[in-house]
């Protein structure tokens, strides 16, 4: 049997990989660069320092965003998944009057950007009296319908008769929910946890919005204070921008084979 010629799609992947990972790479050498080399052109840095790290911590209490933006990811990215699992659950497991337009319904959102829903978010935030806490910039992210969408796939592919033996063993909903399909689903579940993390770490527009002091700012709106009146350090906004990418590496590495596993199995689903 002749085998089919792989190279060339081998090369067009690296080629499109090396795309997208030069601006990051790019960004993270620029962290290390001096002011004066910072325009001068080269990929690496010919004398790399760390002292744009140093003043980027003398010049903001980053310490203090760094905690703000872990405690609106870990609470935010928790309570979505809490709430997808339980609707998932809902969607896979039970049958009642009007499942599929609800089903529907919670998906709409998906097909619309989430800026249009700022003003009455804000209002609602504000009306709670939630502004300028870690409540009030998480509780946006509490429902993620895509999140809810994976689990409720994920959930579908286990044997009904799975949940009919437990239930006949003296299980009831949680306890099946808990004890049996969490650790089920836990790969799929982690990967899901770490993509909404990351997506609640990096967001700019709404804890700008609903926050004024300045210690409770989150890191990625702290990062925007490195620029002043008489221009923009851009060797040290990337220092910034470097120390913001520490959580979500270190959570990518800590997780990665739960990721790894959770891919496998979507494959193999697929």
């Amino acid at each position: 049997m002749k085998k089919k010629c792989t190279w060339p799609f081998s090369l067009l992947a690296f080629l499109l990989a090396l795309i997208v990972v030069f601006p990051l790479v790019n960004g993270l050498l620029g962290a290390f660069k001096e002011a004066d080399e910072f325009w001068q052109p080269g990929l690496f840095p010919h004398r790399p320092t760390l002292e744009n790290f140093r003043k980027v911590m003398e010049m903001l209490p980053v310490g203090r965003f760094f905690l703000n933006s872990l405690l609106v990811a870990l609470l935010g990215a928790g309570a979505r998944m809490a709430m997808a699992l339980l609707a998932a659950y809902a969607f896979a497991f039970f049958d009642f009057r009007g499942k599929k337009l609800l089903f529907f319904l919670l998906l709409a959102p998906m097909m619309l950007p989430g800026d249009i829903l700022v003003v009455t978010n804000y209002q609602t935030v504000s009306s709670l009296k939630l502004l300028d806490t870690h409540l009030g910039m998480a509780i946006t992210s509490f429902v993620g319908a895509s999140q809810m969408f994976m689990l409720r796939q994920q959930l579908m592919h286990t044997p009904r008769a799975l949940r009919e033996s437990a239930f006949l063993d003296g299980c009831g909903d949680f306890r099946f929910m808990f004890g049996i399909l969490f650790p089920i689903c836990r790969p799929v579940m982690v990967t899901l946890f770490v993509q909404s993390f990351i997506n609640i770490w990096n967001v700019y527009l709404w804890p700008l919005l609903v926050t004024n002091r300045t210690d409770m700012r989150t890191i990625q709106v702290g990062i925007t204070m490195l620029t002043t009146h008489d221009g923009t350090a851009f060797h040290l906004v990337l220092a910034g921008v470097a120390l913001s990418l520490i959580p979500a590496f270190f959570l990518f590495f800590c997780l990665r084979k739960a990721i790894a596993r959770a891919l496998e199995e979507g494959a193999i689903v697929g």
